[in-house]
């Protein structure tokens, strides 16, 4: 099939993935003065006084607003917020299909970190849950750190944490296969990203001591006058041998690499440079840092990527259904990395350990146990740290 003739001709006749539906009768008066005046006084009246009412008498406990600014859509980069609007809309379908969350695309046509936080802030008492997707980084973690201080709802920015919570449930699994233990083993991670840093931060709170990260010009080191201030604080946390060069010599003896960064950086010949049972997942997409059958031939035991035609495939639609979910069901005031582990081991766990092996650490997107398994975890671990407010 030519996906994107069809895409084209689906998405001409959807006209949009979302539509609104009202469970309420509006056939007689009787129905419109209770859905809407004056029997809609008394619950405006209830919230004026209590504005945590509002979660009882509007759709806002299970709304989340899917913002962005569309700088950075897919693997397309900066399209604008209205090129980036059927990512969002699609991203709001899948919210709905896998947990039954209600979302709404908010597409915002600014750069400024301020105006699009000031825009979300403004309007956060609508929802539930902020959902930030395709922010392009570092502006996405200016963005998240500004509107975690100053809202009382979750604020998640996907492509950080999505894919770092998907990356880790992997990892454990992968780990258990090759018999590894993750506070021993070596790892590098290419692509200093929002989805190389979560992840890389992700694994170091579940154990992971010795990481390296590379961007373009090579490992983050204490010291490099090239770095981000972000990639400057990161390479503060990582690095523990303090090592410099490209990622072809700093990836050599590793146990783990993980990419997050850009087609085809990856040769044959570094895998094979890794240690034996080494885990190798390029997750750069639609193209690959190296494609699963070169790096099982050079020497891999385990693969994945996030492509669907591939085994274990990672891919975000695993766990941020689950994950808002849960936090919805608790009225969680955010979604901390308790919680963000708390998914990733529930999503690892889905798996019973006599099915593990090379080419199963990851279960099916398609997998109906999938999101409710999360968002217990989830729920569980935000009320054992006190996010919850029910």
């Amino acid at each position: 099939m030519d996906y994107n003739k069809k895409s084209l001709e689906m998405h001409e006749k959807w006209q949009g993935k979302i539509r609104i539906e009202t469970p309420c009768e509006l056939s007689d008066r009787d129905d419109l003065s209770v859905a809407y005046t004056p029997g809609v006084a008394a619950p405006c009246l209830e919230i004026q006084k209590s504005p945590e009412k509002s979660y009882t008498y509007t759709r806002r406990g299970n709304l989340v607003a899917v913002v962005t600014d569309g700088t950075a859509v897919l693997g397309l980069g900066d399209i604008g917020p209205e090129a980036g609007m059927p990512v969002m809309e699609g991203k709001c379908a899948l919210f709905k299909a896998f947990a039954g969350v209600d979302a709404f695309p908010i597409c915002i046509r600014s750069k400024d970190v301020d105006e699009i936080v000031r825009t979300v802030e403004l309007i956060a008492g609508s929802f539930g849950g902020i959902n930030l997707e395709d922010i392009a980084a570092p502006r996405c973690f200016e963005v998240e750190r500004k509107l975690k201080e100053r809202l009382d709802i979750p604020v998640f920015h996907d492509d950080q944490h999505g894919t770092a919570v998907v990356t880790v449930a992997a990892m454990i699994n992968a780990l258990k296969v090759v018999g590894k233990d993750i506070k021993e083993v070596s790892a590098v991670v290419n692509g200093a990203g929002a989805a190389g840093t979560a992840c890389t931060r992700l694994l170091m709170a579940l154990g992971l001591k010795n990481v390296i990260v590379c961007d373009r010009q090579g490992a983050l080191c204490p010291g490099e006058d090239w770095m981000t201030p972000a990639q400057a604080e990161l390479a503060e946390a990582t690095n523990p041998e303090r090592k410099r060069g490209t990622l072809s010599e700093v990836i050599k003896g590793a146990d783990v690499f993980m990419g997050f960064s850009a087609p085809g950086c990856v040769t044959k010949e570094m895998v094979s440079s890794m240690a034996g049972d080494a885990v190798v997942f390029a997750c750069a997409n639609p193209t690959p840092e190296i494609f699963p059958d070169e790096a099982k031939a050079a020497g891999a035991r385990v693969v994945g990527s996030g492509r669907s035609d591939c085994v274990n495939q990672i891919n975000n639609v695993l766990c941020f259904p689950g994950i808002f979910r849960g936090a919805l069901d608790v009225r969680a005031r955010e979604i901390n990395e308790e919680m963000k582990l708390a998914a990733a081991r529930a999503l690892a766990g889905i798996i019973p350990e006599d099915e593990l092996s090379e080419e199963n650490i990851i279960p099916s997107a398609f997998n109906k146990a999938v999101a409710p398994a999360i968002a217990r975890a989830v729920a569980e671990a935000a009320r054992e740290t006190g996010a919850a407010r029910i």
